[in-house]
């Protein structure tokens, strides 16, 4: 693999993207708000909600730490690298959108059992569903961003496992061979 980038070095980076990733992509499989029956509960729990953003706010401090750290290193200016950047710092922007939306949820669901009024609540009702459901789907293409990130760095080791037989076969270019009574620099 080129010096640049060695190859220990993608593999941990691989490693490291991909748990964070699992993380997300297995945090928006668990945090549901609607029951099995695609309903919202009666009474939807605040404190599980905030925990949805709590949860979410130290996901994201993991992908933006993840960004930071990378970039910090001279791997980023490689032409991977620069790919393998941009998306991590895009997963780290989707999903810096994640939280907030959690947190409206948990707000919501606070304000649920006040609402007498039953177009409020049919308006509050609908907004945690949206804003849940967006947090979600944040938490998803951020996963998504990640695992690009990793399969760009795999496809760069593809390319240099190839690569590598090939480079190995290679010595220095012959001097060109002298002419008999040419011109001689």
């Amino acid at each position: 693999m080129n010096p640049d980038f060695p190859r220990d070095d993608a593999l941990q980076l691989i490693h490291a993207l991909h748990a964070v990733k699992d993380k997300l992509h297995d945090a928006a499989q668990r945090w549901e708000l609607l029951d099995e029956n695609g309903h919202v509960p009666a009474g939807p729990s605040y404190t599980a909600l905030l925990q949805h953003a709590t949860d979410a706010q130290d996901l994201s401090r993991d992908v933006l730490r993840l960004a930071a750290d990378f970039a910090r290193s001279p791997h980023h200016t490689t032409r991977t690298g620069r790919t393998v950047l941009k998306q991590v710092a895009s997963a780290a922007t989707i999903f810096s959108h994640a939280a907030p939306h959690f947190t409206e949820t948990a707000e919501n669901a606070l304000a649920l059992p006040w609402t007498a009024d039953p177009t409020d609540r049919h308006y509050l009702t609908n907004r945690m569903v949206i804003d849940h459901a967006s947090a979600r789907a944040f938490l998803r293409r951020a996963s998504e961003s990640l695992r690009d990130a990793a399969k760009e760095l795999d496809d760069h080791l593809g390319v240099q496992r190839f690569l590598a037989p090939l480079t190995r076969r290679e010595g220095p270019p012959e001097p060109p061979p002298s002419r008999p009574g040419g011109f001689h620099r």
